[in-house]
């Protein structure tokens, strides 16, 4: 009757020793793992995206938050000249990611997308272009 009583109190002893994993959150930031699938960021080469609205990550894309319209250059090439993705709609599967033929979109660490307004979740190509 008293040996369980005796086990617990061991195994609490042990964990009020130990290094607490809880992280406290404002001022220590966890670090996501490699493969984590954050949010959108279009990848810039030479000054611009490298997008050329092939529209296939709107069209893989499963919850159908990517839009994007294709524009054309002085040189005749394409380019997405709006490129949208409503976060409220994503649900991060990285479809899109895969489905690009020339690697212009990447899935970021970045994990704090809270806002207030419906509107600041729609992130226009301004907003997705990667900063250097």
């Amino acid at each position: 009757m008293i040996m369980p009583l005796i086990n617990g109190l061991k195994i609490t002893l042990k964990h009020m020793f130990m290094k607490p994993v809880t992280l406290q959150y404002p001022d220590e930031r966890p670090t996501p793992s490699p493969n984590f699938r954050g949010l959108h960021a279009l990848k810039v080469s030479h000054d611009k995206a490298k997008c050329v609205a092939c529209y296939l990550c709107p069209t893989v894309c499963p919850a159908k938050c990517i839009t994007v319209e294709a524009g054309e250059d002085a040189n005749h090439d394409k380019y997405a000249e709006r490129y949208e993705i409503d976060m409220l709609r994503c649900i991060f599967c990285g479809y899109c990611v895969e489905a690009c033929p020339v690697d212009a979109l990447k899935m970021t660490g970045q994990f704090e997308l809270a806002n207030y307004k419906r509107e600041d979740f729609i992130f226009v190509k301004e907003r997705l272009l990667e900063k250097k």
